[in-house]
């Protein structure tokens, strides 16, 4: 028997759908047979067929109203609404390195992009009496990196309590919020990160890996995510196969959290 996600037609908003974790969502989704719209700062040179692209910055209110219109007018309202962008730009040296500017991007980003997306775009779903949401957190929020990522990890760290303080407010109400939390997940960007690492450490990028994981305190599944894995999980919570998960978050690393 076959085990479809009956995502059929659903109308699905992707934010930051055009690398990484958000490119796995989108082409997951988009196979699930959903319409599927997303964002990026500037429209990739190769879209993907059947996916509609909507440049703007979701740091701003204007990008995140800008993109929810967009959203709205394209597919006729939305069924699901999955928020992957972020990320974090912050410099290292700890707390003395954070500037105001520093922690206004990173909660901008990681947290309040988010925000502004749900107001704009829950009324409708709570007008239809159903729709669902995932926030996509990360480890980060209960294993921060105090060098890099105190600014990132204190956002996703909101991030995760405004969801589920959203989920107690609308779940009575058809709407479904649900929160996945990711370790390090093998993106573009981590890739990158990691061959860098490797090159500083005169070494290759299986060794530029290994930094990172000792670093974060060892993965036991011996390896980071990959992007689709985490977007498989993203597709089942969001499918009618979940329509009894609300309100929890999933974490995704591998065993990389050493606590329950």
């Amino acid at each position: 028997m076959s085990f479809s996600l009956q995502l059929e037609g659903k109308r699905v908003l992707v934010s930051g759908g055009t690398k990484g974790v958000g490119a796995a969502v989108v082409a997951t989704l988009l196979s699930a047979g959903a319409r599927v719209i997303t964002s990026a700062r500037s429209i990739p040179a190769s879209p993907v067929d059947g996916v509609s692209y909507v440049a703007a910055d979701l740091m701003s209110a204007e990008g995140c109203k800008q993109f929810a219109a967009a959203a709205q007018a394209q597919l006729g309202g939305i069924d699901i609404v999955v928020n992957v962008v972020g990320g974090s730009s912050a410099p290292p040296g700890g707390f003395a390195a954070l500037s105001d500017d520093v922690w206004a991007d990173e909660i901008n980003l990681n947290l309040m992009s988010a925000v502004r997306l749900d107001r704009a775009l829950l009324p409708q779903m709570l007008a239809q009496g159903s729709g669902v949401i995932v926030h996509v957190t990360s480890i980060q929020h209960r294993l921060p990196l105090p060098e890099s990522t105190t600014a990132y990890a204190a956002a996703k760290a909101a991030l995760s309590t405004y969801s589920k303080s959203l989920s107690k407010e609308v779940t009575p109400k058809g709407v479904r919020v649900v929160r996945v939390s990711p370790g390090w997940v093998e993106t573009e960007a981590a890739v990158e990160f990691a061959q860098r690492l490797a090159d500083e450490a005169g070494t290759d990028y299986e060794g530029g890996k290994e930094i990172i994981m000792r670093g974060l305190g060892g993965i036991p599944l011996g390896r980071p995510a990959r992007p689709q894995e985490v977007a498989d999980l993203i597709a089942f919570l969001v499918s009618p196969r979940a329509g009894s998960i609300s309100g929890t978050e999933y974490t995704i690393d591998g065993g990389t959290v050493p606590t329950a």
